[in-house]
Order: structure tokens, then C-alpha cells, then sequence
């Protein structure tokens, strides 16, 4: 079983080896004799801490509860607590995920290069071929999840791809196509689709596409698992640089200004993603 938000429910569901969903918002209006129905398990690992679920599951009584030590909740309401640290590791956040099954047995973290063999496997759906007229999709914004790219850097990249004789769709929430507003409208060949697809339809989307250009927000980790070109834009700061978001997928690219950029190793604001230049986009496309 997973459980999640609502939001991502369809996310989730691409998944062949979840055999069950249960819906945060759905148990939340569940009385407590209805709640711990659903909550029968055998185990429970908080991989995203959260005070009410934890909450749940020591009252559902799940026998094997496991948590981060690093969450003060955690220690009411979990019989089994991990100590490590996500912040200041070098390790990939499908590694540091891999700790919390040390209760279970796990003695050792796999490598990434293990980790992302297996990613590709795991999707429930298709995977076409991209068009013979491929398109590239732009996911500018990030609701505030990593560092975004400048959004004029996006609008020169589209100018170059239609160049290219590419098709370009410029995707995000209806509130981020608020702020991208008229950025692409000039442009022949670029398409806003902005709030115009549900989520498992913009799924769909995805994995018809050629390539998908974004900074570490859903939509590049979903291209990357579904084996499209997933260009990754970072800054090296920790802990938003690639060793720890990374996209997952044999052609997925990660790109930095400077991996050994002075001012993100000390951990200050820093624009040096904003040197990534568009010619080296291209070519990693």
C-alpha cells in the first residue's frame, strides 16, 4: 500500500508494484474505527514525515512503525527510529530513502547507478516512441521546489528548438502560466498548455515527448522514469544540487553552471544557474 495526497494520486497509480493507494484526504474524513480498517499493515515507514499520520498508525496499532529520529513526533508515536541526516549527504534521495529499511533487515544503501537500472522497469504504462514530428515540452517554474532558470533563458531556448524544426509546449499549473503570461507569445511553433491538462493526461503528455527541460520539479523525474531525454537544470547548493535530485532514467541529463562553484559550497544564495547556457541545453537534448 501507498499512501499519499490526492494531487499525486495518478502518479502513484503508474506504478505495477503498488498494489493499493489510500488517500490522505480520504482517510482524513474517515472516523477513527473506519481509519484503522484501512490502516491494517503489518508495517509503516514515514518516508515524508507527517505529525497526523503518525498519529494514525500508533493508533491503528501497525506493530512495526518506522520513523526518522530527527522528527520529535517520531518519538511518541514510532517503535523503530532511523537516525541520518538528508541535508548535508552526498548521497541521491532514492539512496537516503533506503535507510529507513534498516529495521527490516537492509544492512547496505544501493549505488545510484543500481537504483536507476531498476527505475525504468517499474512504470505501469506504455512507453511510445516520441513523434515523427517530436515535440519538446519547457516546464519553466517549480512552485518553489529547487531554483528556477531564468524564464527569458527558457524563451531564447524555445526560439533555438524552432529553429530546430522542434514543436514546442510550454507546461505548468494554471497559477504558473499566470506568471509566465504572454512570455512565449511571439513565438511561432510554441504552444502555452498551461493548466490544460490533468495530471495523468499531462503523464500522457510526457511520455510522448521527445525531450523535457525543467529544474528539479515532478514533471523532470517523470520524464526521466518513463526513458525520456529528462535535462535536468540545477544550482550546486546543497541540498538542491543533482547528487541529491538528479532525475532517474538511463537518458536523463543533469546540468550545472559549475559543480565546484565556490559560493553554493558555502551554501549562499547564488545565481550561477543562470550561466547554463542554452547551446549546451540543446546539446544535451
Amino acid at each position: 500500500m501507498f499512501l499519499c495526497r490526492a494531487y499525486t494520486q495518478d502518479v502513484v497509480s503508474c506504478f505495477k508494484v503498488i498494489d493499493e493507494i489510500l488517500v490522505l484526504e480520504e482517510l482524513n474524513s474517515l472516523n477513527t474505527a473506519a481509519r484503522n480498517e484501512r490502516l491494517k499493515a503489518d508495517v509503516i515507514i514515514h518516508v515524508f514525515p507527517n505529525k497526523r499520520v503518525a498519529r494514525w498508525a500508533r493508533t491503528a496499532k501497525i506493530p512495526l512503525r518506522i520513523g526518522t529520529s530527527h522528527r520529535w513526533f517520531h518519538w511518541l508515536t514510532c517503535n523503530y527510529k532511523v537516525s541520518f541526516t538528508r541535508k548535508n549527504s552526498s548521497l541521491h534521495e532514492a539512496q537516503l530513502n533506503f535507510y529507513l529499511l534498516k529495521p527490516l533487515g537492509l544492512t547496505t544503501i544501493p549505488d545510484f547507478t543500481s537504483i536507476n537500472s531498476v527505475a525504468a522497469y517499474i512504470t505501469q504504462a506504455s512507453q511510445p516512441a516520441a513523434k515523427e514530428n517530436p515535440y519538446i515540452i519547457l516546464h519553466p517554474l517549480s512552485q518553489g521546489s529547487a531554483l528556477d532558470y531564468p524564464l527569458q533563458q527558457y524563451v531564447h531556448l524555445a526560439e533555438e528548438l524552432v529553429k530546430l524544426g522542434y514543436s514546442v509546449y510550454v507546461s505548468g499549473t494554471s497559477n504558473e502560466g499566470k506568471r509566465i503570461g504572454t512570455a512565449f507569445d511571439h513565438l511561432a511553433g510554441v504552444n502555452n498548455v498551461c493548466g490544460k491538462y490533468t495530471l495523468k493526461e499531462f503523464i500522457w503528455f510526457i511520455q510522448g515527448a521527445k525531450a523535457l527541460i525543467a529544474c528539479s520539479t515532478g514533471p523532470l523525474h517523470i520524464a526521466g522514469i518513463y526513458n525520456r531525454k529528462a535535462v535536468g537544470l540545477f544550482t550546486s547548493r546543497k541540498p538542491m544540487h543533482p547528487g541529491r535530485w538528479k532525475p532517474l532514467g538511463d537518458l536523463a541529463v543533469s546540468l550545472e553552471y559549475d559543480p565546484n562553484c565556490q559560493t553554493c559550497a558555502k551554501g549562499q544564495p547564488c545565481a550561477c544557474i543562470e550561466q547554463i547556457k542554452v547551446d549546451d541545453i540543446i546539446k544535451a537534448i
